[in-house]
């Protein structure tokens, strides 16, 4: 479980990427990847490319991080589900608040 983030040379995206289990034993990393960068004008991004498995307590991150970006008119995309996740987000409806890819 890990947890990298990166911000573009312009500082106008932040590149959140978690692999393995994403829980809510990285409520505090996956916060802190994120909370330092201002929200507004900031395209976040969350690459799931490692990730294996999320659960609810995830799902609410995700949410917290929306929030964070601005809320309804955030940009927050989310990228490479493995099935079993985009499953999860699916049902959760989340492609109604991010842009799942």
């Amino acid at each position: 479980m890990t947890i990298s983030s990166t911000v573009s040379e312009n500082g106008k995206q932040v590149t959140i990427a978690i692999s393995g289990k994403f829980d809510f034993q990285l409520y505090d990393e996956f916060r802190a990847a994120y909370s330092a960068n201002p929200a507004s004008g900031v395209q976040y991004v969350v690459d799931l490319k490692g990730t294996e498995y999320l659960d609810s307590s995830a799902l609410g991150m995700l949410l917290l991080l929306r929030e964070h970006a601005g809320g309804e008119v955030s940009s927050v995309r989310v990228l490479n589900p493995s099935v079993d996740v985009k499953k999860v987000l699916d049902v959760a409806n989340f492609g109604k608040l991010f842009d799942i890819n």
